[in-house]
C-alpha cells in the first residue's frame, strides 16, 4: 500500500511522463516548462512576465473509489478499539491538464502530445513509477521523500481514463479558480491506496486443530420465554430458551454489545434437545437492566469451544423496589419522586420512570447507582402505577387477572 505522499506522487509521475514527451526526438516543440500549480498563480506569473510554453496539471478534485470504499470492513474488533487491520484509503484524482502558449498552435500542439501519451499509457507501468519517482528533480522540497511512496507496489495498478466535463461545469471550474479559460483536457486517475501506517492486532498462527463432527441438523435458538408472560425477564428470573438439536449445551452467553459487557458464560440448569433453562444473574453491580444477545456454547473435553448456536435478544429489566415511606415529596417545580431500583444502572444507560401516563426522564449521573430522583410537574393525590425504564427495557407489573376485566396492581406510588 501507499503511503498519505501517494498523491503527490501521482502528479510527480505525471510531471515526468509529460517531460520525456516533449523532450523526445519525435516533438517538435523544445523547452516545454510542465507544472503543477494552480492556473491563478500561472496567470498571474505571466502577467509579469514572457510567455513560455507551458503544460500544467492541476489536482482539482479527490474522489473515494467505490468499488475500494468498503474493503476491508470492519476494522476493529468487538470491543470497538482494537484495530484489527488498516483498510486502504481508496481514491480517485481528477485532473486539469492546460496548454499555456503565445505562438498559433501551439497550445493544441501541447495538448496533442500529452492526451496522445495518456492514450497510449492507460495503465502505468511499475518500472515506470520507480524511475519516475526516483529522478525528482531536486528542486522540489519533496524529492526525498517521494520514492518510498510506495506507489509502484500497491496492490492495484494506476490507471489514466478521460473524464470529460461540460461546458457549464467547465466554466464554473474556471470561474471558481479565477483564472482564464485555456485549452483544457480533463482526466482520472485511479486508484490510489492510502494504508494508514498504524499498529495492528495481528494473530498467532493456530498449532493445532480439533474439529467435532456432529451428524444432525445444526443447534438452533427459536425463543426465550421469561416466566410470568412478561417480555422482559429480571435478574433471578428462569428463562425457557426453545430450539433445536441443543442436547449437549454446555454454557449460557450473555453480551450487552452497547455497553460492552461481556458476563462470564454458566451453566444452564436443565438441558434437552428442544428446551435448554437457566438463571438469570442476578449480580446487581456487574450486571444491568437493557438487551443483551443470547447464545448457547458447546464444548468438548478439556473446555475446547466446539459449536455455538444463533443468537436472540434477551430483554433484561429493572426491578422497582416498594417506595420507602415520603418517596413523593412536593416542591417548588412539582413533585419530586425518589426510587431505588434493581440492579444497577451505568452512567451511560437511559433511565426514565413514567407515573400513569406521565414519564420524565432521569437527571444526569457520572457513577453506577440504584437510587434516583425524578421530578415530575405537580402530581394529585392518589395512587400512580409506577414504570422504570433502562434502555427501553420496562420495569415488570403486577396484573390482577381474575375476576376481569384486568387491573394493574403494582408496583405503585402514593402520593
Amino acid at each position: 500500500m501507499s503511503n498519505a505522499l501517494a498523491i503527490s506522487g501521482v502528479t510527480a509521475v505525471l510531471q515526468y511522463c509529460l517531460n520525456l514527451v516533449y523532450n523526445s526526438p519525435t516533438s517538435v516543440l523544445s523547452s516545454v516548462l510542465v507544472t503543477a500549480i494552480a492556473p491563478d498563480i500561472i496567470q498571474h506569473n505571466l502577467a509579469t512576465g514572457s510567455t513560455p510554453l507551458q503544460a500544467n496539471l492541476f489536482l482539482h478534485q479527490v474522489t473515494p473509489n467505490g468499488s475500494w470504499r468498503n474493503i476491508g470492513m470492519p476494522s476493529v474488533g468487538p470491543d470497538g478499539g482494537t484495530r484489527l487491520h488498516s483498510p486502504p484509503l481508496a481514491l480517485d484524482l481528477h485532473y486539469l491538464l492546460t496548454a499555456y502558449a503565445s505562438e498559433d498552435t501551439q497550445a493544441e500542439a501541447l495538448l496533442g502530445y500529452a492526451i496522445l501519451m495518456l492514450h497510449e499509457n492507460p495503465i502505468l507501468p511499475r518500472s515506470l513509477i520507480r524511475n519516475a519517482l526516483s529522478a525528482v528533480p531536486h528542486t522540489n522540497p519533496l524529492w526525498d521523500s517521494l520514492a518510498t511512496t510506495g506507489l509502484a507496489d500497491q496492490i492495484e495498478t494506476i490507471k489514466i481514463a478521460p473524464a470529460p466535463l461540460g461546458r457549464e461545469e467547465m466554466a464554473w471550474l474556471w470561474t471558481a479558480l479565477k483564472a482564464d479559460y485555456r485549452p483544457t483536457f480533463p482526466f482520472q486517475v485511479s486508484v490510489v491506496l492510502i494504508e494508514p501506517q498504524v499498529p495492528i492486532s495481528f494473530a498467532l498462527p493456530v498449532l493445532s486443530r480439533n474439529l467435532v463432527v456432529q451428524a444432525g441438523l445444526p443447534a438452533q435458538l427459536l425463543a426465550a420465554q421469561p416466566p410470568t408472560g412478561q417480555s422482559a425477564a429480571v435478574p433471578g428470573d428462569q428463562v425457557t430458551i426453545t430450539g433445536e438439536s441443543l442436547n449437549g449445551a454446555s454454557q449460557v452467553v450473555l453480551t450487552n454489545p452497547r455497553l460492552g459487557i461481556v458476563y462470564p458464560p454458566f451453566a444452564p440448569a436443565t438441558v434437552s434437545d428442544t428446551v435448554v433453562t437457566f438463571t438469570v444473574p442476578d449480580d446487581p453491580a456487574n450486571f444491568p437492566a437493557g438487551v443483551y444477545n443470547l447464545s448457547l456454547l458447546f464444548l468438548a473435553s478439556g473446555g475446547v469451544v466446539v459449536g455455538s448456536t444463533n443468537i436472540l435478544a434477551l430483554p433484561v429489566a429493572p426491578s422497582i423496589l416498594p417506595f420507602a415511606p415520603g418517596a413523593a415529596v412536593a416542591n417548588a417545580a412539582g413533585t419530586l419522586v425518589t426510587l431505588t431500583c434493581k440492579p444497577q444502572v451505568l452512567p451511560n444507560q437511559s433511565v426514565s420512570l413514567a407515573l400513569a401516563g406521565t414519564s420524565v426522564p432521569a437527571p444526569i449521573f457520572d457513577a453506577p447507582t440504584d437510587t434516583f430522583a425524578f421530578q415530575f410537574p405537580t402530581l394529585a393525590a392518589g395512587a400512580y402505577l409506577a414504570r422504570l425504564q433502562v434502555d427501553g427495557v420496562e420495569s415488570p407489573i403486577q396484573v390482577q387477572w381474575t375476576p376481569p376485566p384486568p387491573v394493574f396492581i403494582g408496583p405503585k406510588l402514593t402520593v
